[in-house]
């Protein structure tokens, strides 16, 4: 559907993968959460708190550090917004640093009118990334792993935003 951003040059030792979750809310409903680099705890689950630490959130070069949950191995991630595209619903994010094994990790996630032959209302979020494959793991693992956190995160997207669209008509 989208190869212009989702398709990612790999050097030997990186992996690449992409998920797709299909909403049922109009695409500038769903834009208005994706969107918000200041508050992805909105919508993301492992994140328990972010702050913005460079830029106002709202334009490439803004950097957040985000706090996240118990239970996963890291505590911690510094990331930099990397482009925000409001006419067409592009995102690219890197992650800067953190205690984490995602090194030289950039997801780019892109949003698409989908009427689903039923006279619209849905979008179709498709979030792809490129990362280095840790020493001590392999690609499938990686990929394995942050497709689970990325699959995760739309469907409390899908979860949110349905809700809200719903609210909306009803």
């Amino acid at each position: 559907m989208d190869t212009l951003y989702h398709t990612h040059a790999l050097s030997p030792n990186q992996c690449t993968s992409k998920v797709i979750q299909t909403i049922d809310a109009p695409l500038p409903l769903v834009w208005s959460m994706v969107r918000k680099f200041d508050a992805p705890q909105a919508y993301k689950l492992f994140v328990k708190s972010c702050d913005v630490s460079c830029g106002d959130g709202r334009a490439a070069g803004s950097v957040r550090e985000l706090r996240v949950v118990s239970g996963l191995p890291a505590e911690r991630s510094t990331e930099r917004l990397d482009r925000l595209d409001d006419d067409l619903h592009v995102m690219v994010i890197s992650i800067i640093g953190g205690d984490h094994k995602l090194v030289n990790y950039t997801s780019t996630t892109t949003l698409h009118e989908d009427d689903g032959g039923k006279g619209g209302g849905r979008t179709v979020v498709m979030e792809s990334y490129v990362v280095d494959i840790p020493a001590d793991s392999c690609g499938e693992d990686t990929c394995l792993f942050a497709d689970t956190i990325i699959g995760c995160n739309l469907k409390s997207l899908a979860k949110i935003t349905e809700k809200m669209a719903c609210d909306r008509v009803g």
